[in-house]
């Protein structure tokens, strides 16, 4: 319990706990990508990319966690760098629909194995049905705080 018993008690907060892991899941994943020249928020906008290709700046910005701005940002840097490309004009509505070029894939596939080094030393010590279910709990724990309908 806190000092003063009205707070929230860290060290049996799951919220703290999520928090914690989430920031020492992204300094690892920085770590491993810094070498390759990449952020976080770099490799995440890849990876939407080559699993969903011609995501808008918008969708792009959520799916990374990041604003619209910040995401328009790496966009300009990513196609002058050569990893991505955009329509000049929008061919439907005001949305560019960005894709990964050749460049955009081989440096991905670098990162990708980086951070999927990353995961496996995390659950290392999880069994197969604890990674499941750990699944399936966080699954509901973003459900239940997404869902505004309830509550």
């Amino acid at each position: 319990m806190s000092q003063d018993g009205a707070g929230i008690d860290l060290e049996t907060s799951l919220g703290y706990l999520l928090k914690e892991a989430s920031s020492a899941l992204r300094a690892a994943m920085e770590e491993v990508l810094r070498p390759l020249g990449m952020s976080v928020t770099h490799y995440s906008c890849l990876e939407l990319l080559a699993q969903r290709p011609g995501l808008s700046n918008s969708e792009l910005a959520r799916g990374a966690f990041v604003t619209r701005q910040s995401m328009n940002v790496l966009l300009q840097a990513l196609e002058r760098d050569g990893y991505v490309t955009r329509p000049t004009s929008a061919p439907v509505g005001r949305a560019l629909p960005t894709r990964l070029t050749p460049r955009g894939r081989r440096s991905l596939e670098a990162a990708t194995a980086a951070v999927r080094s990353v995961e496996v030393r995390m659950l290392s010590g999880l069994t197969d049905i604890e990674q499941a279910d750990a699944l399936r709990i966080l699954r509901g724990m973003v459900a239940a705080l997404r869902d505004t309908g309830s509550g």
